[in-house]
């Protein structure tokens, strides 16, 4: 297999603060598709032996700078060896066309960063767990369906970016009719995206922000078009993903077998989040007594992404989970 060969940034670029506590560098691995994913590993200092791990992404649209970053170092100083990565066709991530997803490929991405995982001599190989944030969510859970080798999920304010594509936001575009405009619609720019050559972009979040936006468009404002959570490689923070990007999130139930995934999953979600019907739909889906649910008093949809202003995300509540579930002894 030819290994596309990545050329990654040496600087710290990430939206929060470095580590003192934590070895940070740049790893790459490939998935099933042959498609070159690039990461930040995060490892605890002055520790020994092989570690629990954890494999971490999103938000739908955003970076390893960005959220899935901060989740994945924070886990590290708690004792996880952990990996954020870019999606294929994001960020510092291999694949072309740029700013294109996709159910199955992303999918895989988490799959193959347990790959790279396993291949490590510092990491259990039965204690692997993964973080889906926002749309990665929905996916985390798709990518414990389907890999068992997961041995916990934590998905965290999260979307499923089918029921959105097929449904619209709150399910009110949840019509046969409406359906099939939005695909006529991304069929007509298909084809000028072929006769042209180039891909348009759907945008990424409003900006400047129109006075009468709902909440949650404000907040992702706050969050992606402020210093607080800008990057220049989110497609959240600027020009979005390709237009048709949304055609095979239109033809596939994400959570189609969630009620066979055996191995321990948390869905986390806000309290005031506007996608909080997404979470705990999802978790109705879940079997067993080793599922859990936690609603956050007070919490936005995107007060998950960094903590907002009152430090909403609950890590002691996180790593208990996974440790608890990994098999790993914490003091």
């Amino acid at each position: 297999m030819t290994i596309e060969t990545l050329t990654l940034t040496d600087q710290w670029d990430k939206v929060f603060p470095a580590s003192e506590g934590v070895h940070h560098e740049k790893v790459t691995f490939h998935n099933r598709f042959g498609i070159t994913v690039a990461a930040d590993l995060y490892r605890p200092k002055n520790v020994s032996g092989r570690l629990p791990a954890l494999a971490v992404s999103g938000p739908f649209g955003a970076v390893k700078e960005q959220s899935s970053g901060l989740y994945a170092q924070t886990m590290a100083e708690r004792g996880f060896l952990t990996v954020a990565f870019d999606p294929s066709y994001t960020g510092e991530s291999g694949g072309t066309p740029r700013r294109v997803s996709s159910p199955d490929i992303n999918t895989e991405d988490f799959s193959a960063a347990v790959d790279y995982l396993l291949q490590r001599d510092d990491v259990d190989p039965e204690a692997v767990g993964i973080i889906g944030i926002c749309g990665w969510g929905g996916i985390a859970l798709n990518a414990a369906a389907l890999d068992p080798r997961i041995k916990a999920t934590l998905a965290t304010t999260l979307y499923v970016m089918t029921r959105v594509a097929t449904k619209g936001y709150f399910d009110a575009d949840d019509s046969a009719d409406k359906r099939m405009a939005a695909r006529q619609a991304m069929a007509a720019q298909r084809t000028l995206d072929y006769a042209n050559g180039t891909y348009e972009r759907a945008g990424g979040v409003v900006d400047p922000l129109p006075a009468d936006v709902p909440q949650f468009v404000a907040d992702y404002h706050a969050y992606y078009k402020t210093a607080r959570g800008f990057h220049a490689r989110s497609g959240n923070s600027t020009d979005g993903w390709n237009a048709t990007s949304s055609l095979s999130w239109m033809n596939t139930n994400l959570l189609q077998f969630a009620s066979e995934i055996e191995n321990p999953v948390m869905v986390l979600h806000g309290e005031k989040a506007h996608s909080r019907y997404m979470g705990e739909g999802a978790f109705d889906l879940l079997t067993g007594d080793n599922k859990e649910l936690l609603i956050v008093p007070g919490a936005s949809h995107t007060d998950l992404y960094d903590g907002g202003d009152s430090n909403a995300i609950p890590f002691d509540t996180i790593e208990r989970f996974f440790a608890s579930h990994l098999g790993v002894e914490r003091g």
